[in-house]
């Protein structure tokens, strides 16, 4: 089948990527010039693993193409997948602008019927303002469907997600979309055996907020419990471990550390909660995650200043910029706040990631950065620890150890062992251990 994708981020590139994978023929179309001469010849925007392979395998095949036109995309697939961005607004409502830019740029150039697929993370009734949009700027009487199908891929694991999915959900108001929408998914299904799962639009919308949203609970959950064990004298990976074999709850996403970050959880945590006060609905526990989430930061930041005394023109090494590990994305990562604060403290940074270094240099393209770990620890006062990067819990210690001016660490993602620091002899601090 033919496909179009509208928009090249992580979402619409990898979903494009994966769909000419299964066999289909895809055109990945952005009106940003600069990316699609970038993947035409073969250069990824994005870091994500496994990516530039499959890239350069299906343009190879020539079942994967690129254009920065609308209207060739919309004359060429019947059915068009919506990956636009949606970023947030002042009070953190999700700005549909690029949406509707898609929906009324497809209605300019429709001739025959087209599927209106929303990839893109919006709102409960984003559907509903979508189709009245199209219909708005029909130059004729065309039928059309707009469905939903929110992506459920993280970052670092985007690939395995699209290939392996726990479910695919589909929200469609006609048996036409219905059956497009699984033929496309239909090699998906059968390889994985994942639950294809039909609903209402407005419903499919709303579980992509309401899983999301769920998820960084869990994580706020978790950090709240680490304060308590910190005080306590407890130990949070000890009490995680024991709450995650209940089946009820599960292991994942209860390590405590600084936060939640990138590109969905703080977005639509915050989109979710403005959904609800929009509705007449005051969703007073997502407020609270946000503001555990906003305070677990300012938490590291006090053990900084307390193990420091003063922060000024003290060396702070930092391991880790992206808001997790196997991604160059920084959108929201603890780092940014951090950086921040050191540097309005007057800290002399210096800073190691092995992806998303490029990234942050077009914000503080002043500092310091070290493609070397031992080099970037090399005379520091304090090493903090941002992202749990397999390069650093290889590290040699004894080696981490005799580089540093002060063998301090502060370890917001608890990647090591607290005794076996402090028998190397490190003063080291970690997140809801003793």
């Amino acid at each position: 089948m033919k496909i179009t994708v509208v928009g090249t981020g992580y979402v619409g590139l990898v979903t494009g990527t994966c769909f000419a994978e299964i066999g289909h023929e895809v055109l990945c179309v952005d009106i940003d010039e600069r990316k699609i001469n970038m993947l035409r010849k073969l250069q990824m925007p994005i870091y994500e693993p496994g990516l530039e392979d499959l890239v350069k395998k299906n343009v190879a095949a020539k079942r994967l193409n690129f254009s920065t036109s609308v209207k060739e995309g919309t004359e060429f697939a019947e059915v068009i997948f919506i990956a636009v961005g949606t970023p947030p607004g002042a009070r953190g409502e999700a700005n549909l602008s690029y949406v509707e830019q898609v929906g009324r740029k497809v209605a300019e150039y429709m001739t025959s019927y087209r599927l209106l697929v929303e990839k893109s993370t919006v709102p409960a009734n984003t559907g509903g303002e979508l189709k009245r949009a199209v219909t708005k700027y029909l130059r004729a009487d065309i039928d059309f469907d707009v469905a939903s199908n929110p992506e459920f891929l993280r970052e670092g694991s985007a690939i395995e997600d699209a290939f392996s999915p726990d479910r695919i959900v589909v929200g469609v108001e006609s048996e036409r979309a219905s059956k497009l929408l699984r033929e496309i998914y239909d090699p998906v299904i059968k390889k994985s055996g994942c639950a294809f799962l039909e609903m209402s639009v407005t419903s499919a919308e709303l579980t992509k907020h309401a899983s999301n949203s769920f998820l960084a609970m869990k994580i706020s959950y978790i950090n709240a419990v680490s304060r308590i064990c910190e005080l306590a004298g407890a130990d949070v990976e000890e009490v995680a471990r024991g709450m995650g074999l209940d089946k009820r709850i599960g292991p994942r996403f209860l390590n405590a550390g600084i936060g939640f970050g990138g590109s969905c959880f703080p977005k639509d945590v915050d989109a979710f909660v403005h959904l609800a006060d929009r509705l007449g609905y005051n969703f007073e526990l997502l407020k609270e995650v946000q503001h555990i989430n906003k305070t677990q930061r300012e938490l590291l930041m006090k053990k900084i200043q307390h193990e420091l005394w003063v922060v000024q023109d003290k060396t702070v090494a930092i391991f880790g910029l992206a808001f997790k590990p196997e991604t160059d994305d920084i959108r929201e990562a603890p780092s940014l706040y951090v950086v921040s604060q050191l540097l309005e403290s007057k800290a002399k940074l210096k800073l190691w990631d092995p992806v998303a270094e490029s990234n942050f240099k077009e914000q503080y393209p002043q500092l310091e950065y070290h493609p070397d770990l031992l080099d970037c620890a090399k005379g520091a006062d304090l090493l903090l620890i941002l992202t749990e990067w397999p390069q650093v819990k290889a590290l040699d210690l004894i080696k981490l150890r005799d580089v540093m001016a002060c063998p301090v660490i502060i370890d917001g993602r608890n990647v090591f062992d607290p005794e076996k620091m402090r028998k190397l002899g490190f003063t080291y601090h970690s997140i809801g251990r003793k």
